[in-house]
């Protein structure tokens, strides 16, 4: 009987917390879903969307430069999903990519031997590992982004750390997301705990709050703006916005990872930029990360 009762007890107790772990990400998921549900409506009919979305548009331009019926994935490629002419001029430059060459040096930085005689190879077995961050670490108690856990692997082998915005790091992320592509790789963010459901909801604030002297937010822009005209270029959407990194943006002239676009965002908010490895940073873009979830990642890219 004691021993009947005993395997009942921790039938429930595993149940339990089976059901706890799902529920962590439920806040997560309903933003997503909306989100989803937002940026589609948005996207179905621009023209008709016209006085809702589009207010610095005439119809006119609507109908004939903005796609119609762009439908969750198809985001992944962000503004080339809706903006027809720059959609052009991407797949003319897709052509021959400026960033093959670093995807191949990625490759040769990733198999490398350090001093030790070990390599990235040793911390990542698999290359394919782009959409499995960031992650919340339980044991660490904070957000680990791709960024972060390169420099833990030089670290920890006695290797000196690198700048986590261009350079060699941007192309060993190039020839992890190139891997992640190829074997089919979706972004698959994980919220397990209660920790790491909050570290999700400090980035989310973040991304919806004013800052700097211009008192703008990442979803001035990126939500209620995406797809609006600034001058001659269409604002890109959250949706799918983490997808394509590490990208090779025109403006910069070689790759660039995720951390540095957002820096350059903080600047062109009237904001000093947050630093690369700070808890502001991978909060962040956890969020902005698990917005893209169930998503194909399709990096590297180009941007301009």
């Amino acid at each position: 009987m004691l021993i009947k009762t005993i395997k009942i007890t921790a039938f429930f107790t595993l149940t339990t917390c089976i059901l706890n772990a799902s529920s962590f990400n439920a806040q997560a998921e309903k933003d997503r879903l909306a989100l989803i549900k937002y940026t589609e409506a948005k996207f179905k009919d621009p023209a008709k969307a016209q006085a809702n979305h589009f207010p610095y548009s005439t119809v006119e331009e609507l109908e004939e430069s903005y796609a119609k019926n762009v439908k969750y994935k198809d985001f992944a490629i962000g503004t080339y999903s809706y903006a027809k002419k720059a959609k052009e001029q991407y797949d003319e430059i897709k052509e021959m990519p400026p960033y093959e060459d670093a995807i191949e040096e990625g490759e040769a930085i990733y198999r490398k031997k350090f001093k030790n005689g070990k390599s990235f190879a040793t911390c990542f077995s698999n290359p394919a590992i782009a959409g499995d961050y960031p992650f919340f670490d339980e044991k660490r108690s904070e957000v680990i982004t791709i960024s972060s856990a390169i420099n833990d692997c030089l670290k920890v082998n006695g290797e000196k750390i690198w700048k986590m915005k261009k350079g060699k790091i941007a192309k060993l992320e190039a020839y992890f997301s190139f891997a992640s592509m190829e074997n089919g790789k979706k972004v698959d963010i994980k919220i397990n705990s209660q920790e790491a459901a909050d570290a999700y909801e400090r980035g989310k604030k973040e991304y919806y709050s004013q800052r700097g002297y211009l008192k703008l937010s990442c979803a001035t822009c990126h939500v209620q703006g995406a797809g609006q005209r600034v001058r001659a270029e269409k604002m890109s959407p959250l949706l799918g916005q983490t997808t394509h990194f590490p990208v090779f943006r025109l403006k910069w002239d070689n790759l660039g990872t995720l951390e540095r676009r957002m820096a350059g965002c903080n600047k062109d908010q009237g904001e000093n930029e947050h630093k690369a490895n700070s808890a502001w940073m991978k909060e962040l873009l956890y969020f902005m990360a698990y917005m893209s979830n169930g998503m194909d990642i399709d990096g590297p890219d180009v941007r301009k």
